[in-house]
């Protein structure tokens, strides 16, 4: 069983591509908010600086895509909050058990998240405008759900094969 394993390692380079191109995006979004928000604070105060109505928008819209991309980033790095208090006292059989219900779950999670998202950002995204950039769609405000489920997909099919794998093939412990 180990050989199967074996070849389906040899795509774990395209999760690193996935894992380190979402992480950019992460921080690109945080660095635009930044940005976005000292120019909005200096605008305030320095009377030569226009103020920006339009920034408050912008930094929610950015804020939502980071927010929802890096807990998806948090799927592979196994960083999300979990109930381990009883994983002492069960067999650790039961406990990789769990761990693929576990992630089977947050896969469907993943597909709701794809279609309904999908389906809000199309319709009542799709109807509306930003207040201070009325020629913006709110399309944009709805499809960080889309995309965020897209990468969950990504990073939950790894974390599943790396937890049905782990009943095979035993890891070393350095």
């Amino acid at each position: 069983m180990p050989a199967i394993f074996e070849k389906i390692d040899k795509i774990k380079p395209a999760y690193d591509m996935a894992y380190k191109v979402v992480l950019f995006i992460c921080k690109l979004l945080l660095v635009i908010d930044i940005a976005i928000t000292c120019y909005t604070v200096v605008g305030r105060y320095i009377p030569f600086i226009p103020g920006a109505a339009w920034s408050e928008e912008v930094i929610l819209t950015c804020m939502s895509y980071m927010a929802v991309l890096s807990a998806a980033l948090a799927i592979r790095r196994k960083a999300h909050i979990r109930m381990t208090a009883f994983d002492t006292y069960l067999p650790p059989v039961l406990i990789k058990i769990l761990d693929v219900l576990a992630d089977i779950g947050v896969l469907v999670l993943a597909f709701v998240m794809i279609v309904i998202g999908w389906q809000y950002a199309s319709t009542i995204g799709a109807r509306g405008s930003y207040v201070s950039m009325p020629w913006l769609s709110r399309f944009w405000m709805y499809f960080p759900i889309p995309v965020a489920g897209v990468a969950m997909v990504i990073f939950e099919i790894e974390s599943l094969y790396n937890n049905i794998k782990a009943f095979w093939v035993k890891e070393d412990k350095k």
